[in-house]
């Protein structure tokens, strides 16, 4: 299975993207509107959009915003924000509450092969994403004296994939 390429993202949101610096992402998100940043194309679902919002905090690990907003999208998608919230925070408990809420998500058969694709050793290309799992492998990573670049690359893996499903929802384009 391959993984479609990611959308081609307007110019706001390739910078909030490429921005390195916690301070410039920051005044880029507090003055950050996702309708004004793909204008002029129309926003078709808002919670996609806000989904977005959400996934942009978290992509620069400002977990209170990111939190503030995903808690207000009551779909799977917002769960999913609010699950990686919580096991980027170290709160995997309060995580898997969240991924149970999430269901059977659209993105899972693409983060399995992607993840496969990273670490083969580790992910098998038979097996579904487990979200369950993935939270237990970050908590015994967390607990470990050194962080994992595997699941580091997953997680990145998870957060572009998330993020282009979302955006490509909120705009209805594929």
């Amino acid at each position: 299975m391959s993984t479609p390429a990611p959308p081609d993202y307007p110019p706001p949101i390739v910078d909030l993207l490429e921005e390195e610096s916690p301070t410039a992402a920051r005044r880029q998100l507090e003055v950050f509107d996702f309708n004004s940043a793909v204008a002029p194309r129309p926003v078709q679902d808002t919670s996609m959009a806000e989904a977005c919002e959400s996934g942009l905090w978290l992509r620069h690990q400002f977990l209170d915003e990111s939190h503030q907003v995903s808690q207000q999208i009551d779909t799977p998608t917002g769960s999913y924000w609010h699950g990686i919230m919580h096991r980027r925070e170290g709160d995997f408990g309060n995580a898997k509450y969240w991924f149970r809420r999430v269901g059977p998500h659209p993105v899972f058969s693409e983060l399995a092969a992607a993840a496969h694709q990273i670490a083969p050793q580790v992910f098998s290309d038979s097996t579904p994403w487990d979200p369950f799992d993935f939270v237990d492998r970050c908590q015994a990573a967390a607990r470990g004296p050194a962080s994992d670049s595997v699941l580091q690359a997953v997680e990145s893996a998870e957060w572009d994939l998330l993020f282009a499903f979302c955006f490509r929802q909120a705009l209805d384009v594929e």
